[in-house]
């Protein structure tokens, strides 16, 4: 089956729509997640750099419905975070153009592996991350975005082992991921490394994320806050159980 001019066979377009609608809705439910479980999925469909660009391109565009209150709602952090990432996203960037495909796809595996065991570390109740802790979080959300659509790894323990109140959490989340990923987008427009074949698939996929964020962002206000942080954390690690399998 051919989709944009991208070879795509009939379970794996399946396999694709599939994991678009539940990343979707995970995103919409925890903030984030979108990423961490479309990349690996359509990276059995395409090349790690097209999946990368396509994981970046939806959560640009889905990272726009509802920015005013996402915005407003946002700690100021975000903002310090999301700045810093563009200083590391052209080293990302750099790394997945010369990297080969099954290295990127190993890397990317731990990549998820990481973000589930550094959630799982002891939480810092009223911790305040200082200024070097923020602009190497910021540092590392610019580097995994370029290099696998991921600025969440680094970015989501900041948040959740902090205890802050989850609508916080989630909308600060929400505006770093938005910033990043769009820049990575202009990014691999600008250097040519993104063509319409990954537009056309993005555009495919976007309905079903759109369906799952919505049916996210209705779930959320209905949860308690720990029942969130559990999900958050389950969210985390069916994406490392997801990448060991691969790995094996």
């Amino acid at each position: 089956m051919i989709v944009g001019g991208l070879a795509v066979g009939a379970l794996a377009l399946a396999l694709a729509l599939t994991a678009a609608l539940v990343a979707g809705f995970v995103r919409g439910l925890s903030g984030f997640g979108l990423a961490l479980l479309l990349v690996p999925a359509l990276s059995l469909a395409v090349l790690p750099k097209e999946a990368v660009v396509v994981a970046n391109l939806l959560a640009a565009m889905i990272g726009f419905i509802g920015l005013r209150k996402q915005a407003a709602s946002s700690e100021r952090s975000a903002f310090v975070i999301a700045g810093v990432a563009l200083l590391g996203l052209p080293l990302g960037l750099a790394a997945l153009w010369t990297i080969p495909a099954p290295v990127a796809r190993l890397m990317i595996a731990l990549i998820a592996i990481g973000a589930f065991v550094a959630v799982l570390l002891p939480a810092k109740a009223g911790h305040v991350p200082g200024p070097k802790e923020t602009v190497a979080t910021g540092l590392g959300a610019g580097v995994l975005t370029g290099f696998a659509g991921m600025p969440g790894p680094p970015v989501v323990p900041y948040y959740l082992r902090r205890g802050i109140e989850p609508a916080v959490a989630r909308a600060s989340m929400m505006t770093v991921f938005l910033v990043t990923q769009l820049a990575g987008v202009l990014l691999s427009v600008a250097a040519g490394q993104a063509t319409r074949r990954e537009f056309i698939l993005g555009v495919v996929l976007f309905p079903a994320v759109l369906a799952g964020t919505w049916a996210g962002n209705h779930a959320f206000g209905r949860v308690s806050p720990n029942a969130w942080r559990g999900i958050a954390g389950a969210v985390l690690g069916a994406s490392a159980i997801a990448a060991a399998v691969k790995l094996l």
